[in-house]
């Protein structure tokens, strides 16, 4: 008899499990920010999930219960044909009732205080 893991209603498979292979390798930028947002839930009642499907995406991290989706992003997403891509997944979520946050992974390491602020303040809490 083998596992059975629940998978959210209208997310695949291999959605859940690419999702997985992307908590184990988080970059430098994601495991600092995850650092913090994992206090949100003793903190802040909020519970932050990281690499969580929402339909057929994945966010780097979400707060469901109050629809917050936050990104970080490297280079790659400042090309051209990936910034399409971040725009049409972004109108998908916003559709899905997601607001998104996004920070360069230069921001990050520049203004980490700031960007948590920007959280904060996006989540309710500040």
């Amino acid at each position: 008899m083998g596992v059975h893991l629940m998978v959210p209603t209208g997310i695949s498979g291999k959605t859940v499990r690419h999702a997985r292979t992307l908590r184990r390798a988080m970059t430098e930028g994601e495991t600092k920010l995850w650092a913090e947002l994992r206090q949100f839930r003793r903190l802040y009642g909020l519970h932050v999930r990281k690499q969580a499907p929402i339909g057929s995406y994945i966010a780097d991290f979400a707060i469901h219960s109050i629809k917050l989706v936050i990104e970080v992003d490297g280079q790659h997403h400042f090309e051209p044909a990936q910034m399409a891509r971040d725009r049409k997944r972004d109108a998908w979520l916003g559709d899905q009732g997601y607001r998104v946050l996004r920070f360069s992974t230069g921001e990050l390491s520049d203004a980490f205080d700031g960007c948590i602020e920007d959280i904060m303040r996006e989540a309710g809490v500040l």
